[in-house]
C-alpha cells in the first residue's frame, strides 16, 4: 500500500493533501453533529477505527495486525494514547469552550510543532526560511478566520481554556506523528494507522467514560436523529477512516515530514474554497489576500531548496 508513494514523492505529497482536505471540514461536521465534545471523540474513533480495521483486512500486505504489536506493542500503546486518545479528545473537547475559528486558527499551527518535535526528537534543524513561511502562513491564517479582525480571536477568559485544549491538541498529534514514522516505515501506514486508532479509541471510550460519566454504546448509533447519525458517520469514515489514513501514511512517505506538514497551513483555504462552492457566500478583500500570503508561504517553502540555490547562482 505504501510503495507507490515510497517511489514517488509526489504521490505522498498528493495523499497529503487529499488529507488535508478531509482536516478542512472535520470542526464543521462535529459542530453539526450537536454531539458534546468528549462524547463525539469516542464515536468519531470507534466508528473511524472499525472502518481502518476493515480495509486493512481487505489488502494481504497489511492483514496481520499482530505482528507490530508483537514487535512494538508497548510502543503502539503509548503513541495511540499521546496522538489519538489525549489529542483528539482535546480537540474534540474544546469545540465545547472554543469557537470554530479559534480552534482551527489554534490546531493549524500542527506544522509548527511537527517541526519542533522533529528538532526535539530527529535532531533535525529548522531553516530560517521556514520559520519565516510558517509565521506568515498563520499570520494568513488568522486574517482569513477572522477576515482581518484580530480581536474576534481573543474571545473571553470562558473560552481561553478551549484555546489551551486546541493548543495541546497540535502538540500532541505533532509528537505522535513524528514518532510514528519509523513504525510505518517497517509495517506500513495502513497497518499502523488502523492499530493507533483502535487502540486510541479504546482509550479513549474508557478516558471519558470514567471521567465525563459517558459511556458510548455503538449499537444505539441508528437510534440518534437522522441528520446526527450523517455527522457522525461522516465523521467517522471520511474526517477519520480516509483522512487519517492519507494524512498519516503520506507524512511518513514524503522525502521530509516537516516540509510535507506545511500543507496543512492550506485547510483554512480549502475550508473557505469549500464553503464559496457550497454555500454561495462571498469571499472579502482581506480573505483573498490572506488566501494568497498563506499559498505563497506553502509554495516557498515547498520550493525552498529550488529557490535558495538560485539565489546563491546569481550571487
Amino acid at each position: 500500500m505504501t510503495a507507490p508513494w515510497r517511489r514517488h514523492a509526489w504521490l505522498a505529497y498528493l495523499a497529503v493533501f487529499v488529507g488535508v482536505c478531509g482536516h478542512a471540514s472535520s470542526e464543521f461536521v462535529a459542530v453539526l453533529s450537536r454531539v458534546a465534545g468528549p462524547e463525539l471523540s469516542v464515536w468519531r474513533f470507534t466508528l473511524g477505527s472499525a472502518g481502518l480495521i476493515a480495509l486493512a483486512l481487505l489488502f494481504a500486505d497489511s492483514r496481520d495486525l499482530l505482528a507490530p504489536m508483537r514487535a512494538h506493542g508497548l510502543r503502539l500503546v503509548g503513541l495511540s494514547a499521546l496522538g489519538i486518545t489525549v489529542g483528539y479528545l482535546l480537540f474534540h473537547w474544546s469545540l465545547d469552550f472554543a469557537t470554530v475559528p479559534q480552534v482551527a486558527t489554534t490546531v493549524t499551527t500542527i506544522p509548527i510543532f511537527v517541526a519542533l518535535a522533529n528538532l526535539w526528537i530527529n535532531r533535525q534543524p529548522i531553516s530560517g526560511g521556514r520559520w519565516l513561511s510558517g509565521i506568515a502562513a498563520v499570520i494568513g491564517v488568522a486574517l482569513l478566520l477572522t477576515d482581518g479582525y484580530l480581536a474576534r480571536l481573543a474571545g473571553d477568559v470562558n473560552n481561553l481554556f478551549g484555546v489551551l485544549l486546541a493548543v495541546g491538541c497540535a502538540a500532541t498529534v505533532a509528537a505522535y506523528t513524528v514518532w510514528v514514522r519509523p513504525l510505518i516505515a517497517e509495517f506500513g501506514a495502513l497497518r499502523i494507522t488502523a492499530i493507533t486508532l483502535a487502540l486510541g479509541s479504546i482509550g479513549l471510550w474508557l478516558l471519558v467514560g470514567i471521567s465525563f460519566d459517558v459511556w458510548v454504546n455503538p449499537a444505539t448509533l441508528f437510534e440518534r436523529p437522522a441528520q446526527q447519525v450523517g455527522a457522525l458517520i461522516t465523521i467517522a469514515f471520511w474526517n477519520t477512516t480516509i483522512t487519517q489514513f492519507l494524512w498519516i501514511g503520506g507524512l511518513a512517505a514524503v522525502p521530509d515530514i516537516t516540509r510535507g506538514s506545511y500543507l496543512f497551513f492550506l485547510k483554512p483555504v480549502i475550508a473557505v474554497v469549500l464553503t464559496l462552492m457550497y454555500l454561495g457566500q462571498t469571499v472579502t478583500p482581506m480573505r483573498w489576500a490572506a488566501m494568497a500570503v498563506i499559498c505563497s508561504a506553502v509554495l516557498v517553502e515547498m520550493n525552498w531548496d529550488r529557490l535558495r540555490a538560485r539565489a546563491l547562482s546569481r550571487g
